[in-house]
């Protein structure tokens, strides 16, 4: 039987954390004097009346989170957010559609960075740096955030709940308390953040704008506080520093913990998944950046650069740009939709296929190839020296046919709303991946998504949460059994 009550209790904690990060962005409307005050006072007072609300609703609540409350708590508190979160858009004004302010805010936490804005730049900067902030408290996990500060709220479910936000089939060696992990991983992602805020400074963009940029950059999210995202700046310094940064944030977390905190740096050499991450940047760059020479009459080291940013930026799902890959020859935009189908690392920011899934079936399909030759033979899947248990590779083999299934029934559902059938399947694999970023003539990289239907909309915001929480998280929900008492 599922605990609603303590789910109450925990959705109304996280009420009183989003309302906080609300009243944030009040105290920079008012030091700005800018009209959206009013808007984020209002929202924060929603929103803790809400959190009130749901604490009372729960406040007899017994601790004991099971796996079924853990799906359900992760999934409806995104929704949670995402409809707290739009407030500020609609009561200001600035947003005045429902499903718009919704499909952007869900956009935000998701870390998609798709924008249904047509133009950013006339935004008061508490609402800028709100679209911000909603990416960066997504890039890690919204409920993963609790973990790391308030670790009693969620009690002997944290690890339930970690398996539910977390992404990627395979969970690194954990430390054994979890939220002590969740602290590491924190003040790893803190210092990234805080690390690309410096860069970009020292390379001449504003504070505001180094800190926006470095949030949606170390959160893969892809929103920026101007149209032209990072070419804006006509700098090659900022663009090889997002360059490095998203990079990072493209590896695995777990990785970096057990590498800088546990002092075995080498484990990340080690790592197949990280060697193929590293392999795909390398080869999609060099066959891109000659495209871009041959077909586009581009300089060497424009094309490199380029090449390597569209590249990082699709492949960790990101959506920065600093061209306009519209403009491209076709087989790049084949090229760069891969990209953003395998994504980067597990345990990373970043969405798609994860690294570590190409890995498993490249495996897979080699040990089929070998039992051709000796069909009696046993082949066991192994990755970096640890045997993948057949009940995983069940699941890969699921995950991997929901995922294809879910992009080509909305593609379908796209095309049959008029839309192109480049967009239609760009938009559905950006979606789902979380990138933010198409390819075709309708919606290229420097427009926006408001001219697509509203009922699209809706397909494409739940496209987003599925695609942030694995798919599984999600859909489980949607199964006759899982509100079975038994």
């Amino acid at each position: 039987m599922i605990n609603y009550k303590l789910i109450y209790k925990i959705l109304g904690s996280l009420q009183f954390l989003l309302g906080t990060l609300l009243l944030g962005c009040t105290a920079i409307a008012f030091f700005y004097e800018e009209d959206d005050f009013l808007a984020f006072l209002i929202s924060a007072i929603f929103t803790f009346s809400g959190g009130f609300v749901l604490k009372y609703m729960g406040h007899d609540a017994n601790n004991n989170l099971n796996r079924r409350d853990s799906y359900l708590l992760v999934t409806v508190t995104w929704i949670i957010f995402s409809i707290f979160g739009m407030l500020p858009f609609i009561i200001s004004g600035y947003i005045t559609n429902f499903t718009d302010a919704f499909f952007e805010t869900m956009s935000g936490f998701t870390t998609t960075g798709a924008s249904i804005l047509d133009d950013v730049e006339y935004l008061p900067h508490a609402t800028l740096f709100w679209r911000t902030q909603t990416q960066w408290i997504g890039g890690l996990g919204i409920v993963f955030f609790t973990i790391a500060i308030i670790p009693s709220l969620v009690g002997s479910g944290s690890v339930k709940v970690f398996a539910a936000e977390a992404t990627g089939p395979l969970r690194s060696k954990m430390h054994p308390r979890l939220s002590t992990m969740a602290k590491w991983i924190w003040t790893i992602y803190i210092s990234l953040t805080m690390g690309c805020v410096f860069s970009y400074y020292l390379a001449g963009m504003g504070w505001f704008d180094s800190i926006n940029y470095a949030m949606t950059t170390t959160a893969t999210g892809g929103f920026s506080t101007h149209n032209d995202s990072t070419a804006f700046f006509h700098s090659p310094t900022i663009e090889y520093i997002s360059i490095l940064f998203q990079f990072l944030a493209g590896i695995n977390f777990m990785m970096f913990y057990i590498g800088i905190f546990r002092l075995k740096p080498g484990t990340l050499f080690k790592s197949s998944e990280f060697k193929t991450y590293i392999a795909i940047i390398l080869l999609s760059t060099l066959w891109i950046g000659y495209l871009l020479i041959t077909c586009n009459g581009y300089g060497l080291e424009r094309a490199f650069r380029s090449a390597l940013f569209q590249v990082v930026s699709f492949i960790t799902t990101t959506g920065l740009f600093n061209d306009d890959a519209a403009q491209w020859p076709h087989i790049t935009w084949v090229i760069l939709a891969c990209l953003m189908f395998i994504g980067a690392c597990s345990g990373s920011t970043t969405g798609g296929f994860k690294c570590i899934r190409l890995v498993m079936i490249v495996r897979v399909l080699r040990n089929e190839f070998h039992k051709l030759l000796h069909p009696n033979a046993v082949f066991p899947v192994k990755v970096d020296g640890v045997l993948v248990p057949r009940s995983q590779l069940s699941t890969l083999l699921a995950f991997f046919a929901i995922f294809t299934v879910m992009v080509l029934l909305t593609a379908t559902l796209m095309i049959a709303a008029n839309i192109d059938n480049t967009n239609a399947i760009t938009i559905a694999l950006s979606c789902i991946s979380n990138v933010g970023l198409t390819l075709g003539t309708q919606i290229g990289p420097e427009m926006s998504w408001s001219e697509l239907p509203t009922y699209i909309k809706w397909l494409c915001s739940f496209l987003m949460l599925v695609g942030r929480l694995e798919i599984m998280s999600v859909l489980i929900l949607f199964t006759r059994g899982f509100w079975k008492d038994n």
